[in-house]
């Protein structure tokens, strides 16, 4: 029988090269005292991996992440983001945290790493916080000069809808982190090491989602005006690119793939309305996605019909694109969503999340795949996010044409 311990180092890092999952690299690593040696710890050439559907679970301090690569739903003891907390967006394998404390905390769920952004009290609008004022720790100005109060409850929930940071704290010092607020979808950074927040200049209101690439930070509003926003700088510069009437969904969602810049419009329906309590409680799910390609030249949307073999993963997130031939567990020409719009009680109570996977095909919906397996789909808090885990920069930069017909 041949002596596969002794494959020449050379070959070894070939077909380690040629390893697209993190956990295949490891057991690569783990068959012989041979291999390991031939093979660094921290892979060269892994591309970015499938994100985990992190799952908070009900009166535990332990947290699920379902893995698409095995089709397991493994538990890690992780109290930061346990009962009372908000996941307010992942970005780059960080998670951000807020309680009901000023504090804004990035969390690596699979590290345990932990970083501070400047407290929701360094927020321009915050007049004043205090926790004297009980029930009303919070004063916060409109644009318009009125004076508001908030208590500690209601700036974790609603002040901010979503974080998005430039890069991985853990990899470099310098990055950026771009917050933007509930209601007004005013957008406002800050850079590591700083101590507070500064409202973007010049950036208009209503945006939706923001996402980072190569230096600069892309926001969309809610009829998909894209805002290219330089933050490098010792003033924020802004240019807006007006691609004319857009049919928006409900929800805009920014994806950024090679050199294609893709919008993502969910669309809204509602299921039930009735009065509860006295209130009216209406429930909305998802009815359909559609997704458009950025033409520079125009500008102009350009609705796409076709994704191919990429699958794209919105919600509360960073939004992601993965090709389905590089990882299994997936298909391509969908749709990855979770829950991020509706309105939850952080202490354990809310409706069942909207999510799943749509397909872009025929239009149709299924449910992740964590759902249709044991009792852990239920024993949800709040709505599972996305958290990517991405180690190194990719192979290659991946290039899409697409199927298009003009929007």
């Amino acid at each position: 029988m041949a002596d596969w311990t002794q494959l020449p180092p050379d070959l070894l890092q070939v077909i380690s090269d040629n390893l697209n999952v993190y956990s295949d690299y490891l057991r690569f690593r783990v068959v012989c005292q041979s291999w390991r040696s031939s093979v660094p710890k921290i892979p060269r050439r892994l591309p970015p991996q499938l994100p985990w559907l992190i799952i908070p679970l009900y009166h535990d301090s332990r947290c699920g992440l379902f893995n698409f690569s095995d089709n397991k739903i493994h538990f890690l003891h992780l109290p930061e983001a346990s009962l009372g907390r908000r996941r307010c967006g992942s970005s780059h394998g960080w998670l951000v945290i807020l309680d009901e404390t000023p504090t804004i905390l990035l969390l690596n769920p699979l590290t345990r790493a932990k970083c501070r952004l400047p407290p929701l009290s360094t927020f321009p609008n915050v007049v004043s916080f205090d926790y004297s004022r009980i029930g009303r720790e919070y004063l916060i100005r409109t644009p318009t000069g009125h004076i508001y109060s908030r208590n500690l409850r209601q700036m974790r929930d609603t002040f901010v809808k979503k974080i998005v940071l430039s890069s991985s704290p853990s990899n470099q010092n310098d990055f950026s982190a771009v917050a933007i607020l509930n209601h007004s979808g005013d957008l406002a950074f800050c850079r590591s090491g700083g101590e507070s927040w500064t409202f973007v200049d010049d950036a208009p209101s209503d945006c939706e989602d923001i996402v980072y690439s190569d230096g600069l930070f892309y926001a969309v509003d809610k009829h998909g005006v894209i805002s290219v926003m330089d933050l490098r700088g010792s003033r924020s510069e802004v240019s807006l690119v007006t691609t004319g009437s857009q049919s928006a969904g409900d929800i805009q969602y920014l994806v950024k793939l090679g050199r294609e810049l893709l919008l993502v419009s969910r669309y809204l329906d509602i299921i039930n309305d009735a009065m509860v309590d006295e209130l009216i409680s209406v429930i909305y799910r998802t009815v359909r996605f559609e997704v458009f390609r950025m033409e520079w030249e125009g500008p102009r949307w350009e609705k796409v019909e076709n994704l191919d073999e990429m699958a794209l993963f919105v919600g509360g997130n960073s939004s992601m694109a993965f090709s389905a031939s590089d990882f299994g567990g997936i298909s391509g020409n969908c749709i990855y969503y979770t829950d991020d719009y509706s309105d939850n009680d952080y202490q354990g109570q809310g409706e069942e999340p909207d999510m799943g996977i749509f397909r872009l095909c025929d239009g149709s919906f299924e449910q992740l795949p964590y759902y249709s397996g044991g009792s852990h789909s239920r024993r949800r808090l709040l709505p599972p996010i996305w958290c990517n885990y991405s180690m190194v920069k990719p192979k290659r930069e991946r290039l899409k044409v697409f199927e298009v017909h003009t929007a």
